[in-house]
């Protein structure tokens, strides 16, 4: 039975075990490195999952083991956290083999972006957990600085609402429509948003606060997808939407990303926000998903409550 009443898992705490998944795409313990060695000075005990760096072609291993790894997480009550290790593709694969049952017993923070939007979209849907859109163990610090880390540290550790400006400098900084409101803010990955659609994962997004981020896209790829979703009454209840990093989708067309996010985005009749250093970018920063959140256009901020308790 699926709650609607917002699981929101501990905060972590040092000394608390974060296993360390690999639910999409694979990498390697050399990229891991950084991420184990940041959390470790944090007091946590990454430890990387039996399946961690496994790989089949482009996948993490076999679907059957990504899954395996995240349940046994899940299960298993020493684990209080699961982070994931990167994105790239492949959590659609596996997300209905997840125990759904041991997720609501022992709710636990999940945290990772892009691929992992499609499964923060199926913890939501079956366990109405709240989740944390933010960096992966495979930690880069040339992309994800110290501002990168103390975010990911606040939202995991702590309980106070999380704010973020638009950012000058940002691709998507002049996308704005001004006004103020406030609802659940879900989403992600626009990519994997869009794949979500006719699925059983596709949140219900009425009344919320959108949020979109995508990578190497080109304008006329993300044209379309905002385009599908628009056709298919995705937006049509929106309260707001946030409007994260659209990081290298360029293309040699006159019309650019911001153009075509302020066509498809600014007759939706409710505030956007441009410019938030969320997702793929340089300096992305952390935040919760499935919980409140207030998007004030005109002052320039996104506050989102807290994921944990």
């Amino acid at each position: 039975m699926i709650t609607h009443e917002v699981l929101r898992p501990p905060a972590l705490r040092p000394g608390d075990t974060v296993l360390l998944v690999s639910p999409s795409g694979p990498t390697r313990p050399e990229r891991v490195a950084r991420g184990i060695e940041l959390l470790t000075s944090w007091g946590l005990r990454p430890v990387p999952a039996p399946n961690a760096y496994a790989r089949r072609g482009y996948l993490a291993g076999a679907d059957e083991l990504r899954a395996a790894d995240l349940n046994a997480a899940f299960a298993d009550p020493a684990v209080r956290g699961i982070i994931c290790t990167r994105g790239g593709y492949g959590a659609q694969r596996m997300v209905d083999a997840i125990d759904m049952a041991a997720v609501r017993r022992d709710p636990k923070v999940v945290a990772g972006f892009s691929d992992i939007t499609a499964l923060q979209f199926a913890l939501w849907r079956g366990a109405r957990l709240a989740g944390v859109h933010g960096p992966g163990a495979a930690w880069r610090d040339e992309r994800t600085t110290l501002d990168s880390a103390l975010s990911l540290h606040a939202v995991l550790t702590t309980t106070e609402p999380v704010t973020v400006a638009a950012r000058d400098g940002e691709e998507t900084f002049r996308v704005r429509v001004p006004g103020r409101a406030g609802g659940r803010l879900l989403g992600g990955n626009l990519c994997l948003i869009m794949a979500s659609v006719g699925t059983v994962d596709m949140p219900d997004l009425t009344g919320a606060v959108l949020l979109l981020e995508e990578v190497q896209e080109p304008p006329y790829k993300i044209d379309r997808m905002l385009t599908h979703l628009r056709r298919a009454g995705v937006l049509a209840g929106l309260a707001a939407v946030a409007v994260g990093q659209f990081t290298e989708c360029t293309d040699g067309w006159a019309v650019d990303v911001a153009d075509v996010l302020t066509d498809r985005l600014g007759d939706l009749g409710v505030p956007v926000l441009g410019g938030l250093p969320i997702g793929h970018g340089v300096g992305q920063l952390t935040v919760p998903v499935g919980t409140e959140a207030v998007l004030d256009a005109d002052a320039g901020t996104l506050t989102v409550a807290p994921a944990v308790r």
